[in-house]
Parts: C-alpha cells; structure tokens; sequence
C-alpha cells in the first residue's frame, strides 16, 4: 500500500512537472507567434507607406502631363489634399501622405506633399542668403562655404584637421543635410531641433497610442531646426510651362527672338544691339532695353543718310520711338517671362519657388526683408498663384531693382518633392514611415533620397 502511494506521489510530480514544460512550450511558442506578427505587421506597415508614396508619385506625374498640356505652371492640388492622402483603406490597413503645416498655412497636420523648391539649398545658397537663416549668423554661413571650397579653404582645412579624430572638409557639394554636422559651428541642436527624423513630426511629442499623428497647434522656427528650411535637391528644368526650351536673350539671333510670341523683328534687333553692350544677367534687363536707330550691319543707317534722314521714324509706340522709351513694355514682360532665359544651363538649381516658399525662406533673397515676405504670400494668398515671376512686381515693396536681383534666383513651378508615407495596420497599431524625396517632371520619376524610419 505504501509502495502504490509512493509511486502515486512520483506520478502526480511528473505530471506536474509535464504541465509546467507544456505550459513553458506553450507559452513560448505564443511569444513566436506574436513576435510573428508583430514582424508580419510591421512588414505590411511598410507597404502601406510604399503604397502611400507611389500614389503620390504617380498623381504628381500626371499633374506634370497636365500642366505641360494646359500651359500651366503650378496648381498647388496635391500640397494638402487629404481626400486623396489621409488614412486611406486599403488592405488590413491604411495609409497616409503627411507633411507639417507652416504658420501662414495654418499650422498642425496636412495631408499632401512637401515642395523641395520652398527650401533654400545649402549646396547653391551664397553666405549672404545663408545668414539670413535663422540664428545661423556670418560665420556658421562662411564655413559652410568653406565645407563647399570656397573662401580661406586653407585655414577650413587647418582647423578640422586639429580635430580629434581629424577630418577634412569636403571641398565640394553637401551629399547630405546631416553631413552639416560636420562643419564647424554646427550642431545638432542647432541643425535638427527637435525633428531628429528631419520629417517635421516631431515624434517626442507626437501621440504613441495607435491613432492619427497629433501635432502641437505651432512650432517655433527652433523645434525644426536650420534642416526644416534647407535642402540639397531643389532645381527645375529651364523650360516653359509647356514644357518647351526657353528662348536665351543672351545668345538668340534676331530670327529666334521674333519667334517669341509679342517680339516684333525691331524689339529682336534692340535687344540684339543692347546686348552687345551689356551682357543681361537677367531677363528683368528687357525692360531696360531701348529702340534702336539702325541694324547692326548698317544698312538702315546708309538708306536713312540717303533720304537726308538721320533718324528711322517709320514705327511707332513699343516698338521704336525716341532713345529714352523701351521696347518692352511691363504687360509685354508678363507675357513673355516665361518663355525667355539668359541661362545656359537646362537644370535651374537652387530656385526657389515663390509660389510655396515661407517667409523664413523668402527673406534670404536679396532685398526682401520679413514685410516683403509677407507680402508675397499674402499675394499668392489673395490674388492667387503667380503664374510667372514677372508678376512678383505687382507685390508692394518689390522695386524694379529688387526684381533684378531675385529673378535668376526663384521660380514658380516645382519638380521635386518630399513625400512622407505613413502605413498603419489596425488591428494592432503597428506603423512605419517612409520619407523620399522625387524629382517628377516630363522625364519621368527619379528618387533622389529615400528615408525609413523605424516608430
């Protein structure tokens, strides 16, 4: 009897201790699972964004075909558009396409694309426009002239190789925002703020309980740091709103620049006489383009010393008159902005665009000051979008020789953008984002930077 309980009591503890592997079996192989999962939902978060943003890039491209087609330069349609882009179904999750809003958009979340070409490129920016950031000041400005091998590269080169560990300045082009970091002068703090993920989220303080990203209701110009107004991708191709070559009236003969919708062959023959004198630096120089007496060969000057007439009066109005008037007239320039250029370039880079940029962005183009700035947004707000940049000079505070000056300089038509997807799965609030930045025009798509950050 004793003998059977004895081994009753052995039975009962390897039951127990049986219960306890299975239940340690069990409990393991329920880890895997959700770990599992975990892993299969944050695979198809990935997707969701990737879906996101080849959305985005494929409505891009056919706004790009419809513009081209339309003559138009900008629409605006897809910068906060969130029947399009906001936590849209699809599968057992959602995506979204997210930026934040500036203060004269109104601050908080939107739904759509960002434009590179409201940014100011570190890679093009001279100091002048680069101390104009901010708190970036003259001296973080000049080294990062020096970083690019302008400037004293001499004494750039001495004082990071007195680092530890020493290191050499670039001597060329930024490859990257963060590569700021490694400029003297520039700190973390200072380049990204608060925004260590450089996509305006601001995750210390967005919401971690599976819902819709949550924005604080403002920002100071701090918490985004100097990376929130620079880029290295900005550029445009140096074509019309058709798409078509500009006219260069630098290097244009007479016959190309009669072509020109509005010039007639006698503002085709100044412009040529004028620009034998003085090279244009910009297309605002039109307007300072007076009438010419005679051709270049001398022709007109002979057949007027033969009729004992010393001037040409055939013509009248814009088109000749006395020395002091001009050819082109401010409704002609507004008409034909768009389709002349004195670059030789075919990529403008570095433009801004006065269509989308912020006032902390405007106010580094020379001659605008933060009023100025304003006024060219509340501008584009009120009258609607500029069409080309010859209507800059409608805005108050804009001087023929401050047009001068930024006309090289701006745009008003983007071609790359930073697109920011978010995929979520809802079942368990898994969620990624992506960031790329794009290049879309009529030569297709071309990613220029891609960025996946891990929530």
């Amino acid at each position: 009897m004793r003998k059977r309980a004895s081994i009753l009591v052995g039975l009962l503890w390897c039951l127990a201790l049986l219960a306890l592997v299975v239940v340690g079996v069990l409990h393991t192989a329920r880890m895997d699972l959700l770990t599992g999962k975990n892993f299969s939902d944050k695979i198809q978060a990935h997707y969701l964004a990737l879906a996101g943003i080849e959305k985005a890039k494929a409505l891009l491209y056919k706004n790009a075909s419809e513009r081209s087609r339309s003559g138009k330069n900008h629409t605006g349609e897809f910068y906060d558009n969130a029947q399009q882009f906001r936590e849209v179904e699809f599968g057992r999750g959602t995506y979204s396409v997210l930026r934040r809003g500036r203060q004269d958009e109104g601050n908080g979340v939107l739904y759509g694309v960002a434009d590179e070409e409201s940014r100011l490129n570190v890679n093009t920016a001279d100091a002048d426009a680069l101390q104009k950031i901010q708190g970036l000041g003259a001296e973080v400005a000049s080294a990062i002239q020096g970083w690019r091998g302008q400037g004293n590269t001499v004494a750039e080169t001495e004082y990071y190789l007195s680092q530890r560990p020493p290191y050499k300045p670039r001597g060329g082009l930024f490859e990257t925002i963060r590569e700021l970091l490694m400029v003297r002068g520039v700190s973390s703090d200072l380049l990204l703020g608060q925004d260590t993920h450089q996509n305006g989220l601001l995750d210390a303080i967005a919401d971690g309980n599976g819902g819709s990203p949550k924005f604080q209701s403002s920002v100071a110009t701090t918490d985004l740091g100097w990376a929130g107004v620079l880029t290295l991708d900005s550029g445009v191709k140096n074509v019309n709103a058709a798409g078509e070559s500009r006219v260069n009236i630098q290097t244009a003969d007479e016959s190309a620049l009669s072509a020109v919708h509005g010039f007639t062959r006698e503002i085709a023959r100044a412009i040529v006489a004028y620009r034998g004198q003085h090279e244009f630096q910009s297309i605002a120089e039109l307007l300072d383009v007076t009438p010419t007496q005679n051709n270049n060969n001398g022709r007109q000057g002979a057949s007027n010393r033969q009729n004992g007439n010393s001037n040409n009066n055939s013509g009248s109005g814009a088109n000749s008159g006395s020395s002091g008037g001009r050819v082109v007239s401010r409704d002609l320039f507004e008409q034909i902005a768009d389709e002349v250029t004195v670059a030789t370039d075919s990529q403008l880079s570095g433009v801004v665009n006065l269509n989308t940029a912020s006032a902390d962005v405007l106010v580094c183009l020379p001659g605008i000051d933060r009023n100025v700035a304003q006024a060219i947004i509340s501008y584009r707000s009120s009258s609607g979008f500029f069409d080309n940049i010859a209507r800059l000079m409608s805005v108050d505070g804009i001087t023929p020789e401050i047009f001068k000056q930024i006309a090289p300089l701006v745009t008003v038509r983007s071609e790359t953008f930073r697109i920011l997807g978010e995929g979520r799965v809802k079942s368990t609030g898994a969620t990624q984002r992506i960031q790329e930045i794009v290049r879309i025009n009529l030569d297709g798509v071309k990613t220029l930077s891609y960025r996946e950050d891990d929530l």
